[in-house]
């Protein structure tokens, strides 16, 4: 006998009605693509390089929405930053398309398809279980982010500027997405009793 897929949190909280919950649907979409963009301008002093949030937004946002919504709020964010609106790390525009960060736009699409769908599996209630899924999609950002600076730049600088100053930081933000969801399934089933 199968088994239906677990709600993600967000899926859990909408309203049941379809217009209101499609209208907070898009929302969250909304909200999700500004709420990466401001994470990408947060600096957080770090060495060797200082580091944004952006994976650490987007790794709650694909815990907490699921898999559509998830690669809806990407689609929506990297849509924006086409269009030129500054939602970017440095800008917007479609030069960031054919520029070094090209493979980590495409490896967040990636990795929050993959968290996404973690959580539509009902791993988004596992702080240990969501990790290693924010693990491997941070393995993806980094391994794409580097394959296009190898293509741009040269094989010699993919690691050292594509992938060794990021590992130590991205590590603790997969860490801190992963407990962030599984604290809002506790909160939410506090208030459900």
């Amino acid at each position: 006998m199968a088994t239906l897929p677990a709600r993600s949190f967000a899926q859990s909280l909408a309203p049941t009605g379809a217009a209101a919950r499609y209208a907070t649907y898009g929302a969250l979409v909304l909200f999700g693509s500004f709420l990466i963009a401001a994470a990408g301008k947060v600096t957080v002093p770090f060495w060797p390089v200082p580091a944004t949030l952006q994976t650490l937004a987007i790794f709650v946002i694909a815990a907490a929405f699921g898999r559509k919504l998830a690669l809806a709020t990407l689609a929506a964010y990297l849509v924006e930053g086409a269009a030129g609106l500054p939602v970017f790390t440095n800008g917007g525009g479609l030069a960031y398309f054919a520029g070094p960060t090209t493979g980590y736009l495409a490896g967040f699409v990636i990795a929050a398809g993959l968290t996404g769908w973690a959580a539509d599996r009902g791993l988004d209630r596992s702080a240990f279980k969501l990790f290693a899924v924010n693990l491997a999609g941070t393995a993806i950002i980094l391994l794409l982010g580097a394959a296009w600076i190898a293509v741009a730049f040269g094989t010699e600088k993919a690691l050292a500027w594509g992938v060794g100053p990021f590992i130590a930081t991205d590590v603790i933000k997969a860490a801190l997405a992963a407990a962030v969801v599984p604290a809002g399934w506790q909160i939410a089933n506090l208030f459900r009793r």
